[in-house]
């Protein structure tokens, strides 16, 4: 028998979901990047934080907001769905990146754990999701990396990683893709400017990264 979680409201799960992914890219976890990653206004992060809180999915203090054991658990759970079902999206259905991204966060609240163990039977026990995250409860292995940043002109690279904040800036998704910049794919490093742009070549094409994309972007050697 499939142990069932408790179920609770989408908006407590996106909210133990964005403070899980915040940790995940060592952001601080305040209510002003809460609003911005979920596009809310502060008061409402901060009534939202006031109920998770009762509901003892999150603890607060100095400014700081914390997951709870149980808020971990959901958190952990949603994230696990949503980067399964991004999997699936992009794998099996040949969705491009950014609609994959937005029908994940549908389908995160309503994935039963037998359809979540059949996805991932499905799909052979994948480790990560199509931008290199971690699936929780995986047996995902962290590599030795660095950020795109770092790699010096006429250095190889491959890509690992696309970073969760990287997911949540217009355009960027679909920019990565169309530019090969995919987990997987190596490339080089053919110029660096003073403003933090590289230029990189990937699969025969040569584009520019601005210094946001390039710092958070993982990559081995």
């Amino acid at each position: 028998m499939v142990y069932e979680a408790p179920e609770y409201h989408p908006a407590f799960e996106e909210y133990c979901e964005a403070i899980f992914e915040l940790v995940e890219d060592d952001l601080d976890v305040i209510q002003a990047r809460i609003a911005e990653r979920l596009d809310v206004s502060r008061p409402a992060v901060s009534e939202m934080i006031r109920r998770l809180e009762s509901e003892g999915l999150v603890a607060t203090g100095e400014g700081a907001i914390l997951l709870t054991t149980d808020g971990m658990e959901l958190a952990t759970q949603v994230v696990r769905r949503h980067r399964i079902a991004e999997r699936f999206l992009t794998d099996v259905l040949d969705l491009n990146w950014t609609d994959a991204h937005h029908e994940a966060g549908k389908w995160e609240h309503v994935i039963s754990p037998v359809v979540e163990e059949a996805l991932v039977r499905l799909l052979g026990e994948p480790t990560t999701c199509p931008h290199g995250n971690p699936i929780p409860g995986s047996d995902y292995t962290e590599p030795d990396t660095r950020h795109l940043a770092e790699v010096s002109v006429g250095d190889e690279f491959t890509v690992n990683r696309i970073t969760e904040e990287l997911e949540f800036e217009p355009g960027l998704l679909e920019f990565l893709e169309e530019s090969a910049l995919m987990p997987g794919n190596r490339g080089m490093v053919t110029a660096a400017s003073p403003d933090g742009t590289v230029t990189v070549e990937v699969s025969g094409t040569r584009v520019g990264v601005g210094s946001f994309a390039a710092e958070r972007i993982l990559v081995t050697d």
